[in-house]
């Protein structure tokens, strides 16, 4: 006999299922121009930083562990996409820098993830997901979330 699941319990299987499924809209929309998750998510995460970022700054805005952003940046920097610098005060630490070459991906990657946006927020009100902003920031906070990641970057 199976016993429903209460509130608390659908909220965290809900929340993986609508990211996961959010995310996979935008790469099968994005696939069709060569671009995989790891990678159009690097870009649209170094773009809207205020600067160039270490690579673990990055990693941890992506929200991935370093490794795995090592393989999507060997392969945009081979793609001539970005470029990555060794820092004048710690020759250890590389800066990832975006390439001029980036700037068409990028305007692909921001109109397709704003009309993905767009269509699923479409009958939501601005106070609905205000609230939902503000729920995921209390969540993300009780879970050691990172601000940097969590933090909306001005664009302007």
């Amino acid at each position: 006999m199976t016993k429903p699941l209460h509130d608390q319990e659908q909220f965290g299987l809900r929340l993986g299922l609508v990211a996961r499924l959010w995310r996979a809209e935008i790469d099968r929309r994005l696939a069709t121009f060569g671009l995989t998750e790891s990678r159009w998510l690097t870009l649209l995460h170094l773009s809207r930083l205020p600067q160039a970022a270490t690579q673990r700054e990055l990693a941890e805005a992506v929200g991935v562990r370093g490794p795995t952003l090592v393989r999507a940046l060997d392969r945009l920097e081979a793609e001539g996409l970005i470029e990555r610098r060794t820092e004048a005060a710690d020759r250890r630490t590389k800066s990832v820098h975006l390439r001029a070459e980036a700037a068409p991906v990028l305007e692909r990657i921001e109109a397709t993830t704003a009309a993905v946006r767009a269509e699923i927020l479409s009958d939501l009100s601005h106070a609905e997901v205000a609230t939902c902003l503000k729920v995921f920031e209390k969540i993300a906070d009780k879970l050691g979330g990172t601000p940097r990641a969590m933090q909306p970057v001005d664009k302007n």
